[in-house]
């Protein structure tokens, strides 16, 4: 079967809700780092067959096709075709593996996959609050209603479910929090997250500034700080210090073929290895990546000491945990450089967001094989292995 290699992958630095980044129109966001994978890797831009965006809040300034805009944003030309798609918080993941997918069926050679959300612009949720508002219905239909009666599907209490499925007290959950915090700050110190961020301007009253670090870390926590943070629900673990922050970005991830290689002249950073979806519980939702996991390591004739550093979305940190748990993988390979609760989730840019912090650390670490895998509403996950070259 034909290699689908990756070449390139960036991420915008994370932008907190409101922050830094909030003057930026989603669309032209994800043109930059479009642009950016074209500068860096020297590529025609005509050589491009095709650009997968991943968006999950498709509307507002996130409609009318948001990939194709990004394009129509950015120095590609006119005739550089896109698609977005949403698989929920994968979203950019699955366009990474489809990606793939076309690269090694043959049928494209140079792809970017690619994902971006704007949760300060378009917020989470307004595409579905804003059609129920005018009364024109939810997304629940009567024969969902008929499978699951009473039932309302929400990340929250999947995430509280998981919690006392495994026995996690807000506790330990506090002090995941507080070490993703800290492996952030020891990442950004350490310039770890420099060579996969683009770079954006922003005008502020004092003038025009460069954003190149994520905005979320918070440098002063401590566990009594997370700790004094309200539960989300009465009598429950969750709250909004020990779950993924709302931010703001864009990735991309360059892949292409052998041939596309030979043609243009490109290094290759590393393979895709393996990519496996799967579906599982909806109300729980959020615990699938762990057998998701278990799927992809035995379709992939792999263990988990196979593996060199894993990325684990942040989404809550019981998903990770639980995810640890259950796989039985080292908690010193996951989210090696902090994850989503230190340095923000921006939904459909999350999945190439990953990648590129994944690939990344991979070289700096001397490892060969990462794996990523992300949570995702209505009990989906994915599950990527790469080879590092």
């Amino acid at each position: 079967m034909p290699t689908a290699y990756i070449v390139d992958a960036v991420r915008t630095a994370g932008g907190r809700r409101g922050g830094k980044l909030a003057g930026w129109h989603p669309a032209d966001m994800a043109g930059q780092v479009l642009n950016a994978i074209v500068d860096r890797t020297g590529l025609d831009p005509r050589a491009i067959d095709d650009v997968i965006m991943g968006c999950v809040s498709q509307g507002g300034e996130q409609s009318f096709q948001v990939g194709r805009g990004a394009v129509l944003a950015s120095k590609l030309p006119e005739s550089v075709p896109a698609v977005t798609i949403d698989r929920q918080c994968g979203s950019s993941q699955q366009a990474m593996q489809f990606a793939a997918q076309a690269v090694m069926s043959g049928t494209q050679d140079v792809v970017i996959a690619a994902g971006v959300e704007s949760m300060t612009r378009v917020p989470m949720g307004s595409t579905g609050a804003l059609f129920a508002q005018a009364g024109l219905g939810t997304s629940k239909s009567p024969a969902q209603e008929a499978r699951y009666p009473g039932i309302q599907f929400s990340q929250f209490m999947g995430a509280e479910m998981i919690a006392k499925k495994y026995g996690y007290g807000r506790d330990q959950l506090d002090a995941y929090a507080l070490e993703s915090h800290k492996r952030a700050i020891a990442a950004t110190e350490a310039g770890a997250f420099a060579n996969e961020i683009v770079a954006l301007n922003v005008e502020t009253p004092e003038g025009t500034i460069s954003h190149d670090r994520d905005e979320g870390i918070r440098y002063d926590a401590t566990l009594e700080s997370i700790g004094s943070v309200k539960l989300l629900q009465e009598g429950g673990v969750i709250s909004a210090a020990n779950a993924s922050q709302i931010c703001d970005g864009s990735s991309a991830v360059l892949i292409v073929s052998e041939q596309a290689l030979k043609d243009h002249g490109l290094t290759p950073i590393g393979r895709i290895h393996h990519l496996t979806v799967t579906g599982g519980d909806p109300v729980v939702m959020l615990e699938e990546p762990l057998f998701a996991t278990e799927k992809a390591l035995k379709r992939a004739g792999m263990s988990i000491n196979d593996i060199d550093l894993y990325e684990v979305n942040e989404a809550f940190a019981p998903v990770p945990l639980a995810w640890l748990q259950h796989i039985g993988a080292d908690p010193a390979k996951i989210n090696v450089h902090g994850g989503a609760i230190a340095l923000g989730h921006p939904l459909g840019a999350s999945g190439t967001k990953l990648m590129a912090t994944l690939i990344n650390a991979l070289k700096r670490h001397g490892g060969k094989y990462g794996l990523q895998t992300m949570c995702e509403g209505g009990g989906l996950a994915n599950v990527t292995i790469v080879e590092r070259f």
